[in-house]
């Protein structure tokens, strides 16, 4: 989690690129903005995505 941004806490992910036709299909339906990509978040990285996600959010109510 980065807590330094000036938009406030933010939670910073990494994965590999996905391949052209995976963002071509993202794309159709919400085409991502000029300073965001499409990333593949492995399955086995999931719950500690979830993990990540639950104290960010417990942090957001103490930030």
């Amino acid at each position: 989690m980065d807590t330094d941004t000036a938009q406030g806490p933010e939670l910073v992910l990494q994965g590999k690129f996905a391949d052209a036709a995976t963002r071509a299909a993202c794309r159709q339906d919400s085409p991502p903005a000029d300073d965001e990509g499409i990333v593949r978040i492995p399955l086995s990285m999931v719950e500690q995505v979830r993990k990540a996600c639950d104290a960010a959010e417990a942090a957001g109510a103490r930030l």
